[in-house]
């Protein structure tokens, strides 16, 4: 099965319970990914906030991903690390989280995209697709027609990122990639679960990811 499929990263806003429930929810609707993001610097609370995660995923096979920090996703045994442009350098962060971890980079330029390609990590994330008020530092807006070309030149799984809602949701399918990266359309749903279980039927109706 594709890990990648519909990939949640979550909000760092909500509090803990909120956050646990939310997470709880997209689980049993079939989210197959899951990113703990937490952007105040707060190294304890993150370290709180991904122990609660990572006892919530327990016997779900939905591996956890940590952002940004591979001090704490050592310190948890996370599944992986996913990092940015100005993080540690991928190489490092392999060096450190050793072989079996699942490592994953944002890229957001084509010559990112293409400088990535020779590095250690297992999958990109391309960010963003659309503009999105949780990416204040955007570089470039990827679109559809930036997605497909970078899908075309990848030898890396591709996570698409940044402003994706289901009503932009079966062009991105359309364009072949491996995972859809979503933060609103799940924490912000009504109901997480169900927003996961539409989520997944219109990616497999648009096209098997």
């Amino acid at each position: 099965m594709n890990p990648y499929r519909l990939y949640l990263v979550t909000d760092d806003q909500l509090e803990l319970d909120t956050l646990t429930k939310v997470v709880s929810e997209a689980v049993h609707g079939g989210v197959t990914m899951v990113q703990v993001r937490e952007k105040h610097g707060d190294v304890r609370a993150f370290i709180e906030r991904a122990q609660a995660i990572k006892k919530l995923l327990q016997g779900t096979g939905v591996p956890l991903i940590i952002n940004d920090r591979v001090d704490v996703a050592l310190a948890i045994d996370a599944e992986g690390v996913h990092l940015g442009q100005s993080d540690m350098p991928a190489t490092l962060a392999r060096q450190l989280i050793g072989p079996d971890k699942l490592l994953g980079l944002s890229v957001e330029t084509e010559q990112q995209l293409q400088e990535a390609q020779l590095l250690p990590v297992d999958y990109l994330g391309i960010s963003a697709i659309f503009t999105t008020p949780t990416k204040t530092d955007l570089k470039k807006q990827w679109g559809i027609a930036g997605l497909r070309q970078a899908v075309a030149y990848s030898t890396l799984p591709l996570v698409a990122i940044g402003g994706i809602n289901d009503t932009n949701l079966t062009d991105i399918v359309a364009t072949g990639v491996d995972g859809i990266a979503l933060v609103a359309a799940i924490c912000q749903a009504h109901c997480p679960r169900i927003a996961a279980q539409d989520l997944l039927l219109k990616i497999a109706e648009s096209r098997t990811i």
